[in-house]
């Protein structure tokens, strides 16, 4: 079902029908968007469920402006920052660093299933600056385009392209150094 659809759906009163078609059309993709970001598959998987709870309670406040895509990548976004600060918090209250805490999530995540490249670089990923990384993650790993990229994060496409570029740059870099590990 294409997300106009959805959204007749919704505005036609099946609220309840709309919204599943939603969750089964998006869950795998907002799955992996959040994924790559907590590096944990317990905290991904909880964390969906909230996205999901506010995007059913802010459905009704959807204008349209964007394409539905875009909104629902941006609540996920969003929600999987504020996740990120929250951890942010905690780790500098223990005296750890939040990417320290992400690369040993992957270490001990029995969900993943990469080899020890691509586990370097997951790690290296969580290395680099948040706009670094969301913009490498939704380029490199979901293949979006930078026009679409620019409409969930509100940023323009040059500044994305700039992101990218140092981002690709960093983890060349953090993989060539680190080349004997695997």
């Amino acid at each position: 079902m294409t997300d106009k659809e959805i959204i007749k759906l919704y505005k036609s009163g099946q609220k309840d029908r709309a919204f599943k078609e939603i969750v089964d059309s998006y869950s795998e993709r907002l799955y992996w968007h959040v994924r790559r970001f907590l590096c944990s598959h317990e905290d991904t998987d909880d964390l969906l469920q909230e996205i999901f709870l506010k995007i059913w309670t802010a459905l009704p406040s959807f204008r349209g402006e964007s394409q539905l895509f875009t909104w629902l990548y941006r609540i996920a976004t969003n929600e999987a920052l504020n996740f990120l600060n929250k951890q942010k918090v905690r780790s500098a209250l223990q005296f750890e660093s939040l990417s320290s805490k992400l690369e040993e999530k992957i270490d001990e995540d029995p969900w993943f299933n990469g080899d020890v490249m691509q586990r370097m670089l997951m790690k290296a990923i969580q290395r680099l600056p948040e706009k670094q990384r969301l913009v490498f993650v939704m380029r490199w790993f979901e293949e979006l385009p930078y026009e679409e990229i620019s409409e969930i994060l509100g940023t323009s496409i040059g500044a994305l392209k700039a992101s990218y570029h140092f981002a690709t740059e960093k983890l060349k870099s953090f993989l060539e150094k680190n080349s004997e590990l695997f």
